[in-house]
């Protein structure tokens, strides 16, 4: 789990160009090199959110990377115990090794829970590794809005310093270690260095499996039988008979396991592709095995993977449906659905996404994958609603004033108030005016209600 520090502090320029900036690209980099390992994302200032769930999706999680910005987390601050809680909710609780959470941050707020939080994940399996990244002199921070450096309540110009203590501390409870950002190659190779020393262990899918085949030892019985019977002395009608009793034999041992061993090894070649990231040869493997055995579950499930790796959308969720059809296992189903839900929630598709979440955990409650896919797709939508509701709340303010403005233009009339009465309307407008302008003041600036700190 890698937790990503997106406060306003990170905007600090003592790192070119932010802070920030340098810690996503830094970022991946370490998720390109990490290989096989499974990734998720989670951003945090003054709450912690997760961004994207564990995932094998090495595309997925760089897209999410990279949308990360200071916008995303409307609660400003740097709780680095919330984010640590939120990795360690993430992972598989009936597993206590293979467990790694990469924390980059400038620490710059001393979270007091965050040591006691890191001690209760490294008794669970969970190391912790800190990267720190600015400076310990501290630089200002540049306000996007204003486009000035940002100041406190009393107008003094705010210097961001990095924590080193409080990271050291994080990843020596955490059994891990700290690393000062220096250069991202540097980082990179020694995050790589050290996440390799963990114990592995290899998750393993139904279709990648590889078959032995055993139909030779049944062959090499039937060409045997055939030499045999050229040294029996029989009749000549017994021989023709046995002679074609031993062809039909060996036509039966050849027909259809040669078949099925010709899919079978497509469908490896196909898989050997994919690994190696050969998505358009994999998907040709795929499309051959079909093209003679159209009800082949699991070339059809791994034709959805690979057209989804070469960008054919529409294509991969026709694919999965076909697989979901085909499929009988109620888990295998649940994975197709949640495959099939992965390509929508990319797509833009939310309550396609949705739907085929729910339908994966309906086959298969245990799937942890789907199920925080899900919660990530609902909060989507609500974000989504919620901005649909104020568009059509501004739009339902504007129209009167444009209906008004319409009549106006249609219907002149003469104004009927005299002079005094004018001069008073005026001065209501210009005291009304002039409130307006006091309160967006005091929502802009420095206020009662505005929070000590915001960075």
């Amino acid at each position: 789990m890698i937790a990503l520090d997106v406060s306003k502090s990170m905007l600090a320029q003592d790192v070119k160009p932010t802070r920030l900036d340098r810690a996503k690209q830094m970022l991946g980099r370490l998720i390109d090199k990490l290989g096989n390992n499974r990734v998720g994302i989670v951003i945090f200032a003054g709450k912690a959110y997760l961004q994207m769930p564990l995932t094998g999706d090495i595309a997925a999680a760089k897209m999410y990377l990279s949308s990360a910005s200071t916008q995303s987390v409307p609660t400003q601050g740097t709780v680095i115990g919330d984010a640590l809680k939120m990795c360690f909710a993430s992972f598989n609780p009936q597993e206590k090794k293979y467990k790694a959470v990469v924390l980059i941050t400038d620490g710059e707020d001393h979270d007091e829970t965050a040591n006691d939080i890191a001690k209760q994940m490294a008794a669970e399996g969970v190391v912790i590794y800190t990267v720190g990244i600015g400076s310990t002199t501290g630089s200002p921070i540049m306000d996007a809005s204003t486009g000035q450096f940002k100041t406190d309540e009393q107008g003094n110009t705010v210097v961001s310093k990095l924590n080193e203590s409080l990271l050291q501390s994080v990843a020596k409870n955490g059994k891990g270690s700290y690393l000062l950002y220096s250069s991202t190659e540097q980082v990179v190779a020694s995050l790589t260095s050290q996440l390799a020393t963990l114990h592995q262990r290899t998750v393993t899918e139904e279709s990648l499996m590889n078959y032995r085949n055993f139909f030779q030892i049944f062959l090499a019985v039937a060409l045997l039988l055939l030499i045999v019977e050229l040294f029996v002395s029989e009749t000549k009608m017994m021989k023709q008979m046995e002679k074609g009793a031993a062809v039909v034999f060996l036509v039966l041992l050849l027909g259809p396991p040669s078949f099925a061993q010709g899919d079978k090894q497509l469908i490896k070649e196909g898989n050997d592709r994919y690994k190696k990231s050969d998505y358009a040869g994999a998907r040709t493997d795929y499309e051959k095995v079909l093209e003679t055995s159209p009800e082949n579950e699991v070339a059809q499930y791994n034709l959805g993977n690979a057209l989804y790796k070469t960008d054919k959308t529409q294509e991969a969720i026709s694919a999965y449906d076909k697989s979901i059809q085909q499929l009988s296992d109620p888990a295998k189903k649940s994975n197709a659905y949640f495959n099939k839900g992965v390509v929508l929630q990319n797509s833009k598709k939310i309550p396609d996404c949705i739907e085929a979440y729910k339908q994966a955990l309906r086959l298969d409650p245990q799937n942890e994958d789907a199920r925080q896919n899900l919660q990530k797709a609902l909060q989507q939508q609500k974000q989504q609603q919620q901005q649909q509701d104020k568009d059509k709340d501004k739009k339902k303010q504007d129209q009167p004033d444009k209906d008004k403005n319409k009549q106006q233009q249609q219907k002149p009339q003469q104004s009927k108030i005299n002079k005094e009465e004018a001069e008073e309307k005026l001065k209501a407008l210009l005291e009304k005016e002039k409130n307006l302008q006091d309160k967006l003041r005091k929502v802009n600036g420095a206020s009662a209600n505005k929070p000590e700190k915001d960075w």
